[in-house]
């Protein structure tokens, strides 16, 4: 019997009322998790900061990645340990560094990760952060070939199969912004830059990547909200980066390297669970030109953003919460058609022969 393959889908920076804040989202990946054989997901669902959960079927895949692999251009192809490498904004202060480093040898010591020696990028990233019309985060790097430049370091001198970079971030944010996130009601400030950096690296290489910010910590906030809390709990977000690039699959671009028997194809994915207001994902326009791949929508998780299916023209099922999005899920892979779970049933209809 063939694996059935879901992806969940759930955009960074656009205050997913599920998904938008500090791996709050990772309930969600470990339910669905348990009724597909393979779940392909992204770094904004898994990372929680220090706090994330190993689920071997689970695949960590950065988003333009994902983007590539659903358009039919990448494979997948499942590893048992990829070699990480650790690479570092220069404008990270010596004490902020030397917190990420042991942070790194926690993970070295305690997980039993493999991580390359690290690289210090040869000038400042300058990250600085926006916001768009619509409420969504987004920003720029100032030296993105200061980036380029020590990823290729660590690919070509250390071995490098992914990379975690750690940036140094702006301590000011945006006040009114920042609280309502902390409270749990606002967009994540941050998200939208650290796709920015995530996405050149895997554009260029080829190879995984997932961001860390480098933040000091802020002032203890008693009304701080649970889905915000796990970012709260020290200097670093780099474990959940690291265990998750430390499974990560690797692409697969040449389509003559392309093996059916291990690798991952976008026409394998039985299913996709994305936000109802969040469907303008390049992932989602690509896999829901499938046939076989049914789209599962999810009313209950908000966004800021208001792209719904029906004007793009994607079919969908159409559910309230996640909870419903399981059930699909488990009828879709049983091989039951959803609606026969329904006591209204419509009839059949003739089709007209012209």
């Amino acid at each position: 019997m063939r694996s059935y393959t879901a992806i969940l889908i759930i955009p960074t920076g656009i205050g997913a009322a599920i998904g938008g804040y500090a791996g709050d989202a990772l309930p969600v990946a470990k339910a669905v998790s348990q009724v597909c054989d393979r779940l392909i997901t992204h770094p904004n669902v898994l990372n929680g900061a220090s706090l994330y959960w190993n689920m071997p079927n689970t695949f960590y895949v950065e988003g333009y990645g994902l983007d590539k692999f659903a358009a039919g251009c990448w494979g997948l192809r499942p590893v048992h340990q990829n070699k990480i490498g650790l690479l570092f904004d220069q404008g990270i202060e010596p004490e902020l560094q030397q917190r990420h480093l042991q942070a790194a040898d926690a993970a070295r010591a305690t997980l039993g990760l493999s991580l390359t020696d690290y690289v210090i990028s040869d000038a400042p990233l300058n990250v600085e952060l926006r916001s768009s019309a619509s409420g969504a985060s987004w920003g720029t790097i100032g030296n993105p070939d200061s980036l380029l430049r020590a990823a290729e370091v660590l690919i070509k001198k250390a071995g490098a199969e992914a990379i975690a970079v750690v940036a140094r971030f702006p301590d000011t944010l945006d006040e009114e912004v920042e609280q309502n996130y902390r409270l749990g009601k606002g967009v994540d400030p941050i998200a939208g830059a650290e796709a920015v950096i995530s996405h050149l690296i895997v554009r260029t290489f080829q190879i995984p990547c997932a961001h860390s910010p480098a933040f000091f910590p802020p002032p203890i906030d008693f009304n701080l909200s649970p889905r915000s809390a796990a970012e709260e709990l020290g200097y670093t977000f780099l474990p959940s980066v690291l265990v998750g690039l430390s499974r990560a699959p690797q692409f697969v671009v040449a389509s003559h390297e392309l093996s059916e028997t291990g690798d991952i194809l976008a026409n394998h994915v039985d299913a996709v669970i994305v936000p109802a207001t969040a469907c303008g994902s390049g992932a989602l326009l690509s896999l829901s030109q499938s046939r076989r791949c049914q789209i599962i929508t999810v009313e209950e998780n908000q966004t800021q953003v208001q792209v719904r299916p029906q004007p793009l023209g994607i079919k969908s099922i159409q559910v309230n919460t996640y909870l419903e999005a399981v059930g699909v899920l488990v009828a879709l892979k049983a091989g039951i058609n959803p609606s026969a779970l329904s006591p209204n049933i419509s009839p059949l209809h003739s089709l007209i022969v012209h």
